[in-house]
């Protein structure tokens, strides 16, 4: 199933995603730095882009940059005066990302934290809340992520979270996969959370079986 899955995401890539040299670019430059091939697909990203413009975005939370792919298809979509702050706590991924945002032409707009990034969060102090944040780094930490995703939102942000599927495993409570275990947590504490209007979306295409988040904080 897997090659019909990546045929099928090939085709609507082709026949709905404009061909855009930049963002293949940015794709090469993470392949030739050896970093792993993770990036969201262009379908996924495109979504991005919708999200940030569904939901007028103007401050923008990524936590988990990689090379920079997927902030740019968001950062594109900011207001002049928007911000992205991005979270990356490998040194080589958060230089690639920065050579990448540069070369893209969005580097005004967006702030790569190099670092922890449960680090960065507990020191961003006052910051004013952000109308999206995208979750996408290390699983385990997933529901603490999601507590400081919840102390920098208000209402109306939209918070979403990626590979929360995990091949099936998500419904095996007795895994010892600890990212599977962080997802299982995450999802919970949104399921029973007041603030939260909820909703899940399994994915299948390029990246194999998957699944995302989106959360309405109310």
């Amino acid at each position: 199933m897997q090659q019909k899955w990546s045929a099928v995401d090939e085709y609507l890539e082709k026949m709905l995603i404009p061909a855009d040299e930049t963002l293949q670019q940015v794709l090469a430059n993470n392949q030739r730095a050896g970093l792993p091939a993770i990036d969201v697909s262009p379908t996924q990203g495109q979504l991005l882009a919708l999200f940030v413009r569904m939901v007028r975005a103007k401050r923008i939370l990524e936590i988990g940059t990689l090379g920079g792919y997927s902030t740019l298809w968001m950062a594109r979509e900011l207001p002049p005066d928007g911000e992205l702050l991005t979270l990356e706590a490998s040194p080589l991924h958060a230089a690639i990302a920065r050579e990448n945002l540069t070369f893209a032409g969005v580097a005004d707009r967006v702030t790569v934290a190099e670092g922890p990034a449960l680090e960065t969060l507990e020191n961003l102090g006052n910051h004013p809340p952000f109308d999206l944040i995208f979750i996408d780094a290390d699983k385990p930490n997933n529901p603490t992520y999601l507590k400081w995703a919840l102390h920098y939102a208000h209402p109306g942000t939209l918070i979403v979270g990626d590979n929360v599927v995990r091949e099936g495993e998500v419904i095996n409570p007795a895994t010892t996969d600890a990212s599977v275990q962080g997802v299982r947590k995450f999802i919970e504490m949104m399921g029973t959370n007041p603030r939260l209007t909820v909703t899940a979306m399994q994915t299948v295409g390029s990246k194999g079986w998957d699944g995302f988040t989106l959360a309405w904080v109310n």
